[in-house]
């Protein structure tokens, strides 16, 4: 299924440029890929193009538009070219056009292809469409991080569920504030900056009530460029003031604010909040807690495909140990608040090291003063579940 990168490595060196474009569209193409794609004609690139927004042309598409602006001999030069592009061009018609066709009647002469697209409208159907049509193609190169890339959009379009990304900010004895609550900042300028950066490739930021009110974060991207994620809120009974900053919506958020609840909510509050342009989603009271799995499927359902959950510690012990979590980023400031202080993650029930709860692919980046430290769950181990099942009703929504 690889391919050993061309002739002294050319393919992996084009497709390396093709990453940089696609990293352009980040946090902006959702529910679509982020895709980069350019043409390549004796040995140099003759165009560009990446997928800007949702609606608007796929990569593929955008590369050759940007020749076809500059008249029909430019346009003509596709004619016998490679096209580099991260992803598998589409073979169907959406919102626009198939790629397929678009690279099929320009006459390009081979694709060179990043990565297999996982939606099974797709999957593998476009490149035996541009074979059918006699076009060379060469798949895979550089598959790992074209797939990286796109890790949210490939969750949500095989499972309808959103890519779970949990972010911690502790001191390096794992406390997320002082004894008396204060959390002001742990962490230093630059890893709020790179925590607004990831915010603005989320579709959705999520928190819970103990944050909420402890807090009040706005839950923006105001320290980079970027839209502000869609604001979540899990909170049991609807206890959070509605003048909390993070339900003030504006045209530079993703969507409406939305509050996770429960039946010990008030009704006449769900009412205000619905005046007020937040959607408020009921379920029903179990264990005490709003059901995870129910929560990420009616997100999914509103297209949220990426998912950047906050806090506090009580709302990490319960994606943790659920099982929600697809990755995991903690951000240690070089300070120590003792044992006094709140921890990351609550309760987990665990007894014994062996129960821990596991992590692979770990990677550690100095962010200014802070450590970050990346992983994803080891889905191997097998923790005990200190919150058994899951709600069996579904949400329903209230106050819209």
């Amino acid at each position: 299924m690889g391919n050993d990168s061309g002739k002294d490595g050319v393919d992996e060196r084009f497709m390396r440029e093709a990453l940089r474009l696609a990293e352009k569209g980040a946090g902006r193409t959702s529910p679509n890929p982020a895709v980069g794609a350019h043409l390549v004609k004796d040995g140099r690139i003759i165009a560009r193009g990446f997928h800007k927004k949702a609606g608007g042309p796929h990569a593929e598409a955008a590369c050759l538009l940007s020749l076809k602006r500059k008249g029909r001999a430019a346009y003509s030069s596709a004619k016998g070219a490679t096209m580099y592009v991260t992803l598998e061009p589409c073979c169907h018609y959406g919102r626009t056009p198939p790629c397929t066709e678009a690279i099929i009647s320009a006459g390009v002469k081979t694709v060179v292809v990043g990565a297999y697209d996982p939606n099974p409208i797709v999957a593998g159907k476009g490149i035996s469409r541009l074979k059918a049509a006699g076009i060379k193609v060469v798949a895979v190169v550089r598959e790992k991080e074209c797939r990286a890339l796109n890790v949210a959009y490939e969750k949500y379009i095989t499972t309808g569920l959103p890519y779970v990304t949990l972010k911690l900010a502790s001191s390096l004895d794992g406390r997320i504030a002082a004894n008396g609550g204060d959390s002001k900042w742990i962490t230093g300028e630059a890893s709020r900056r790179r925590v607004h950066l990831m915010r603005s490739r989320a579709d959705a930021v999520l928190v819970g009530s103990a944050t909420a009110s402890a807090d009040d974060p706005e839950l923006t991207t105001r320290l980079v460029k970027g839209l502000n994620p869609a604001r979540v809120l899990i909170d049991t009974s609807f206890q959070t003031p509605l003048s909390a900053k993070m339900f003030k919506h504006n045209a530079l958020d993703r969507g409406r604010p939305m509050v996770f609840t429960t039946s010990a909510a008030s009704e006449a509050k769900i009412k205000k909040a619905g005046r007020l342009g937040i959607d408020v989603l009921i379920a029903p009271l179990m264990r005490g807690r709003v059901g995870l799995s129910d929560m990420l499927k009616a997100l999914g359902q509103r297209g949220i495909t990426s998912l950047l959950v906050e806090g506090g510690g009580a709302v990490a012990a319960s994606f943790l140990n659920d099982k929600k979590v697809d990755a995991i980023a903690l951000f240690f400031a070089p300070i120590v608040l003792g044992a006094e202080g709140i921890p990351s993650v609550a309760y987990l029930g665990i007894k014994k090291v062996r129960e821990a709860i596991r992590f692979k692919d770990m990677k550690a980046s100095m962010i200014g003063k802070d450590l970050l430290v990346e992983a994803k769950p080891d889905i191997s181990s097998s923790p005990p579940l200190f919150f058994k099942g899951e709600e069996k009703e579904g949400f329903r929504v209230r106050g819209t």
